[in-house]
């Protein structure tokens, strides 16, 4: 760990020349002031907090980002009332900067100014200023659990504590469907929650319950240290609208390799987490502060929930970037009614995803807009939809409630539009579309809508681009899933049990590798047979099964062979003693594992 001490007793910090935050938290700041703009435009490197953050974390650090070589030097930091801050700095395991990390909070309310020396690529001062938040309590309070269907929820003998929805796939994978599993993670109605995957046929391949009170979001594959990796949020969904967890990480055996959690003195939210292959994580926080909502004709001791994005060294686990809504999106932009006795959900982030061009594309549902924002200043460089959209709308355009706003190739965007609610449209849509940043237009390319049912779901869902031109859509709030070709057609279709939601559906080939052995069971039948169960969660390689049995543990011997028929495999195999093992068997007939021996 690259670790430098940097101590000072009372310092004056008038010879850096820095502008005060341009809001404050006891009053419904409007945007980002020029001067702060101009500070954060000036600076050598990207410095977060952002100059003219209105509510910053009193736990934050002072992330310096920029290329790689960056180092840091000389950092000045003082609060108006907590006054000069000793700290350390620590570097980025991707050698692109440092974060300064404070030895003593700041305090609420209070402005704070820093200055420190940039060297590397870029060279100079770096210069920041910012007012620390209000926090406000919340209640804990999660959304009760919709009831559900009991006869939709999976069980297996060998496997009892496996009890997920069922996946019904309502139209079979045809010719030109994209290869690979479905990776779900539901909640809500009946059955467990945690991640899952499913093969096209809506067999169970691998599940994980969650702790009692927890569910898992944003359950797909990713890359990370070069190899294929599952990724899924784990923690509690507030009643409010938000989840506070973190996001882990596990190889192709199915054991943790890493934890991504928030920095700031944050808990990560359950909408956005993606791997860059820099070993970085791009997370979303829901962060409610007190503020004062009159000039809004909200409460004047209101309390907004602003969004916040991260973006985390997660060998380190130091913030390297930090983003607010507030102070960047104005008030007004949001179609979200202002409650009285309820936070105030103004922004309400629900994607980010970083470009090639040094920036980074979020989705704001409340404000029904995507936006284009520039790493280093935190600048908006454009908006789409919206209030105030830097593109004329063509046909087809508009979206409301969206998620999932991605970059595709061709400098064309991806969303998925909820259309609700309270609904603005009929159904919901995967939208691609092509915005044209010198003429300031936006063309729709492609709407994928299922021309059999009538899907408004009225909150989460994904659009999600596939190999060869394909696309899947889930639908978030409802349980189904389609799989579109090029043209809009269903290639595949199904559904998890009544009730049961599902953030968001991702379809990827994956190869598992259980560190556990298989599970058997064995019970012996008046006929002279034995019946055989067996199940291997999580492997993908098994093709078939080998029941061995004997008079002892030790006298086993091969009496019978399957092949694998979904999770739990059913063999009726010749008795020929009580004790009964089971060996998996590859595609070329290899052993995989060997079961535990049981008696029948």
């Amino acid at each position: 760990m690259n670790l430098r001490l940097i101590g000072f007793s009372a310092l004056s910090l008038a010879s850096a020349a820095v502008v005060a935050a341009c809001g404050s938290t006891s009053s419904a700041s409007q945007g980002t002031g020029v001067s702060a703009a101009h500070l954060a435009a000036g600076n050598p490197v990207a410095v977060s907090p952002q100059p003219g953050t209105p509510d910053a974390s009193a736990s934050t650090q002072i992330s310096f980002l920029g290329a790689a070589g960056t180092t840091v030097s000389a950092v000045r930091v003082l609060g108006s009332r907590s006054g000069a801050h000793s700290g350390v700095l620590r570097a980025y395991s991707t050698g692109t900067g440092e974060s300064f990390i404070p030895s003593h909070p700041f305090k609420a309310g209070e402005h704070v100014t820093v200055s420190a020396q940039i060297a590397g690529s870029a060279v100079g001062t770096a210069k920041t200023s910012f007012t620390v938040a209000h926090q406000a309590p919340i209640a804990q309070k999660e959304f009760p659990n919709n009831p559900g269907d009991a006869h939709a929820v999976q069980h297996y003998s060998t496997a009892p504590s496996l009890t997920p929805s069922t996946v019904h796939i309502t139209t079979a994978a045809k010719p030109g469907a994209s290869p690979g599993d479905l990776f779900l993670a539901p909640y809500q109605g009946k059955g467990t929650p945690g991640p899952m995957i499913v093969d096209q046929s809506g067999s169970l391949v691998w599940f994980k319950p969650v702790p009692a009170g927890q569910s898992a979001t944003n359950f797909e594959v990713q890359t990370y240290q070069g190899k294929p990796a599952l990724t899924w949020w784990q923690g509690r969904i507030l009643q409010l609208g938000f989840g506070q967890g973190e996001t882990l990480i596990y190889d192709s055996s199915y054991r943790q390799i890493a934890k991504v959690r928030a920095g700031n003195g944050y808990r990560a939210d359950l909408h956005a987490t993606r791997i860059t292959p820099e070993g970085t994580a791009w997370i979303d926080v829901f962060d409610p502060i007190e503020m004062n909502l009159s000039s809004v004709h909200g409460p004047s001791s209101g309390v907004l929930t602003d969004s916040v994005v991260q973006e985390i060294d997660i060998k380190t686990g130091l913030v390297m970037w930090e983003w607010h809504t507030l102070g960047h999106l104005p008030l007004g932009e949001s179609h979200n009614p202002v409650p009285h006795s309820y936070p105030w959900d103004y922004a309400h982030l629900n994607s980010a995803v970083p470009g090639s061009a040094n920036d980074v594309l979020v989705s704001v549902r409340n404000t029904w807009a995507l936006y284009d924002i520039d790493i280093r200043s935190g600048a908006i460089r454009w908006r789409l939809g919206g209030s105030h959209s830097s593109f004329k709308s063509g046909a087809g355009t508009h979206f409301y409630w969206q998620h999932d706003a991605d970059f595709q190739p061709g400098g064309l965007i991806s969303v998925f539009d909820n259309g609700s609610s309270p609904p603005k449209e009929k159904r919901s849509r995967g939208l691609l579309l092509a915005p044209d940043l010198a003429a300031h237009t936006v063309k729709l390319v492609k709407q994928f809508v299922n021309p059999s049912k009538t899907l408004l779901a009225e909150s989460q869902g994904n659009t999600l681009s596939l190999p060869g031109a394909n696309w899947m859509l889930g639908y978030g709030r409802l349980p189904n899933f389609t799989e579109f070709d090029a043209s809009g057609h269903v290639l595949l279709d199904g559904t998890l049990g009544n009730n049961v939601q599902d953030f968001k559906t991702f379809l990827s080939p994956w190869s598992g590798q259980p560190a556990s052995a298989p599970s058997v069971v064995a019970k012996a039948s008046g006929t002279g047979a034995t019946a055989v169960s067996v199940s291997w969660n999580g492997a993908t390689e098994v093709a078939s099964w080998r029941v061995l049995a004997g008079a002892s543990p030790s006298a086993l011997a091969p009496v019978a062979t399957a092949a694998k028929s979904g999770f739990q495999t059913e063999i009726a195999a010749p008795s020929s003693g009580p004790y009964v093992a089971v060996q998996a068997l590859d595609a070329g007939g290899a052993v995989l594992a060997v079961s535990p021996t049981v008696k029948a």
